[in-house]
């Protein structure tokens, strides 16, 4: 009679330990989520800042004096070295460098053929336009420091201004040279201030990173960066 009084004590035992191996699976599962879900948010985060990495490293690298995607290049109808009526909105399609300069500037005329070695570089890019615009007289007033400047005919487009419509009135610019770079959409990405190496890969890299509609969500004004990519930006510049 004694056995079965047994058997009941050993189930109600067996039943009573249950409880615990199953609350310590669900705790162990609960673990294992949380440690997937930091696991992933972690290579989401690396991933993130490698892609910001990407987009940002050549307009970081070269100093922009200004970088955005809020400001639209405003429209301009100028005549080039041969008479023919250019405007910005028969370029809307192209990645477009676009430099002020005059004749009377050291700087403009030191960094010329940089400019032009770049024109040559991106020949074989037919959504990338290089043009610069002169605020002197006209094509007689300037031809012959072109040729003793680079020698050869110009790579780029020449564009007159003699009256600063443009250049000074709808670009705001005082002091030579300045160079801006616009997307395909007409929007003004960045702004540089002073010569500049533009036969430097990196500018190259930087004028395909638009082609390709790469973003890179810094703003910089003056020396303010600011943006979700801001501190990745800070890093290159700082390595």
């Amino acid at each position: 009679m004694a056995a079965p009084a047994l058997l009941h004590s050993s189930g109600s035992m067996a039943s009573a330990s249950e409880p615990p191996v199953r609350m310590g699976t669900a705790a162990a599962q609960v673990g294992f989520i949380v440690v997937a879900a930091l696991v992933v948010y972690a290579f989401v985060g690396v991933t993130k800042e490698g892609e910001a990495r990407r987009v940002c490293s050549a307009a970081c690298f070269l100093r922009p004096d200004y970088m955005g995607a809020e400001r639209r290049a405003p429209d301009f109808s100028l005549k080039d070295l041969d008479g023919r009526t250019v405007t910005l909105e028969s370029l809307r399609g192209k990645v477009v460098v676009l430099n002020f300069w005059t004749k009377t500037c050291g700087p403009c005329l030191e960094e010329m053929p940089e400019l032009a070695d770049l024109a040559k570089i991106v020949r074989d890019r037919p959504d990338v336009a290089i043009i610069t615009i002169t605020v002197d007289e006209g094509p007689d007033d300037v031809r012959p420091t072109l040729q003793t400047v680079l020698r050869d005919a110009p790579a780029f487009q020449v564009l007159f201004d003699p009256e600063s419509s443009v250049v000074g009135s709808k670009f705001g610019t005082r002091l030579f040279p300045e160079t801006w770079f616009i997307d395909k959409r007409g929007v003004i990405r960045t702004r540089f201030d002073g010569a500049r190496d533009w036969s430097n890969p990196l500018v190259v890299d930087y004028i395909d990173s638009l082609r390709r509609g790469d973003y890179c969500a810094v703003k910089i004004d003056g020396k303010r960066v600011t943006g979700q990519a801001a501190t990745v930006c800070d890093a290159l510049t700082e390595s």
